[in-house]
Order: C-alpha cells, then sequence, then structure tokens
C-alpha cells in the first residue's frame, strides 16, 4: 500500500469513527433515521393470543431475545452504544404488545444464537436470520420479512469488481450469515486456484469498514442491510449488481414451539391489518420487504 492510501485510509477511518460517535461500527444512523421507538398507536392485547404464550414467558411476563446488534438497520447499538435499535426491534416489540409481555433484547454473536435459543438461554432468537432448510431442521422459525443479497463496493467500482467474477479478489461477509455459509461457496468452487479471499468478520460493521478502508475490494450483505451501509457511508461505498436470491426472515424458536410459532403468525397479522406492521418497516426505510403470508416452517 502507497503512502497515499495510507493517509486515505486513516483519513476514512477517522471519518468512521467521529460519524460513530465513539463506536468503531457504522451502526449509527445518518439522515435524520429515528431511533426505534414504540407504535405511534400501541398494539392491543391479545388475551387469545396470550393464553398461547409458554409458561416460562408467561411467568416471567417477558420475551428474552437473543440477538447480534451490527446489522443496521434490522438490529444495531444506537448511540448510547447499549440500546438496541431497528426494524426488527421495533416490529417485535409490537408483537410482544400483542401478547401483554414486555422484551428484553440480549446481544449476542451471530453465530451462538440459534444454540442459544436451544439451550433455553433465548425464548427467541431475533437477527435477520434467513429461513432454510438447515435451520429448519434445528428449529422452528416463523417468517415476517423478505430480503436478498446486494454486493458493495467502494464508490466507483475503482478495482473493476465483477460480481460474476470473484476469484482472486478480496470480499468482506459476515460469519455465519447465508452469504458466507451458501452464496461465495458456490462461488468459491469456481475458481479453481485463483480462490476467492473471503474475509469473514464476527459483525457486519466490521465487513462494512473493511471495503470503506481498503482492506476488501467488495463485499455482499442482506440487501436491506447494505443499502442502509452505503448511505451511512456517506459516499464512500455503492451498490453493486441487482439484489438477488430473496428469501423470508424468520424468528427462531425451539423446536417444539410450533404452537407459539403459530400464535405469532396471528399477531403479524393483526399489525398487517392496523397498519402497524407498515410502520415499523417505513420508520427504517424498509417497507419493501413486506409480505403477506406470515408462516411457521414456509
Amino acid at each position: 500500500m502507497t503512502r497515499g492510501k495510507l493517509l486515505a485510509a486513516a483519513a476514512s477511518l477517522a471519518l468512521l469513527a467521529a460519524t460513530a460517535c465513539g463506536s468503531s461500527s457504522l451502526d449509527q444512523p445518518v439522515g435524520g433515521q429515528p431511533p426505534s421507538q414504540p407504535p405511534t398507536q400501541p398494539a392491543e392485547v391479545d388475551p387469545a393470543l396470550a393464553a398461547k404464550l409458554p409458561e416460562k414467558i408467561k411467568t416471567a411476563g417477558k420475551i428474552v431475545i437473543g440477538t447480534d446488534a451490527s446489522y443496521a438497520p434490522n438490529e444495531f447499538l444506537a448511540a448510547d452504544g447499549k440500546t438496541i435499535q431497528g426494524m426488527d426491534v421495533d416490529l417485535f416489540n409490537a408483537v410482544a404488545a400483542k401478547f401483554g409481555v414486555k422484551t428484553e433484547w440480549q446481544p449476542s454473536d451471530f453465530t451462538t444464537i440459534i444454540t442459544g435459543v436451544q439451550g433455553k438461554k433465548y425464548d427467541i432468537g431475533i437477527s435477520s436470520f434467513t429461513i432454510n432448510d438447515e435451520r429448519k431442521q434445528q428449529v422452528t422459525m416463523v417468517s415476517y420479512f423478505s430480503a436478498g443479497t446486494q454486493w458493495a463496493t467502494a464508490a466507483g467500482n475503482p478495482d473493476g469488481f465483477d460480481i460474476d467474477n470473484a476469484c482472486g479478489k478480496t470480499v468482506a461477509v459476515q460469519t455465519g450469515t447465508v452469504q458466507e455459509t451458501d452464496d461465495l461457496p458456490a462461488r468459491q468452487a469456481k475458481c479453481g486456484d485463483n480462490k476467492i479471499n473471503i474475509l469473514s468478520f464476527k459483525g457486519q460493521d466490521q465487513a462494512t469498514n473493511a471495503v470503506v478502508t481498503g482492506r476488501a475490494v467488495a463485499m455482499l450483505a442482506d440487501s436491506p442491510v447494505t443499502a442502509y451501509a452505503v448511505k451511512q457511508a456517506a459516499g464512500k461505498l455503492a451498490p453493486l449488481g441487482e439484489v438477488y436470491e430473496a428469501a423470508p426472515y424468520g424468528y427462531v424458536l425451539p423446536k417444539d414451539q410450533t404452537d407459539f410459532g403459530a400464535a405469532i403468525t396471528e399477531a403479524l397479522k393483526q399489525l398487517k391489518e392496523s397498519g402497524q406492521y407498515e410502520a415499523a418497516l417505513k420508520t427504517w426505510g424498509v417497507e419493501g420487504g413486506a409480505i403477506d403470508d406470515f408462516a411457521v416452517n414456509p
């Protein structure tokens, strides 16, 4: 790396640190993006739904949720470095209100959330989990949103990166996402000896930083996450190519809680009818991912 590139990278890091209000991530909202907040019209408790809560949740009066708070705008830390906010937070808080219980959001490593649900550490895992067959073998999943994959590069794509020919290039991705477990391995298999250099990061904020600072030439993530990162990077990133392979996100429940999952789908339908579902999505500019067919293990 030349001295000029080193200086540019240092300047980029300084800008990111200032933007993040003390955080080393790209997690802070830009463009007046509001923090998570209760729906404008509080969800009314449905006694029939409340009766279907697992006994543990009924007794505690709250749902304990495992989430990786590094995936803006879906779930990420507010400027205080403690409060978890985002689309997933707003939407599920409204779901919980239909059951008449509170939520407790607990930060977790993405790769440990499913095992945390299986081990009863969390009642539910909510962290932009794409529903796939492998996950459905481990847990029960409830669909509530749809997202595809979107790539991004430094603005102007100075390295001339080609999505269909990533061989020999350095690509950033978050560990454990479908982009790492499904998308990149399929591309890697076609590269022969000229392998993709995959930089796998614990948090999406780190993967995004890798592209902004020039450590990676491109990144790939869920479409709403990439769109938000591009907006937040203030001209330093740009989307590349079209969104592809759209699939539903799912709430993660213990395998034996299909009845609770069915009750959650009913709560989502009620929020859809009242307009609160779309309101939660519009707050974060992701209403394009709205769905109608909420389902258990679709």
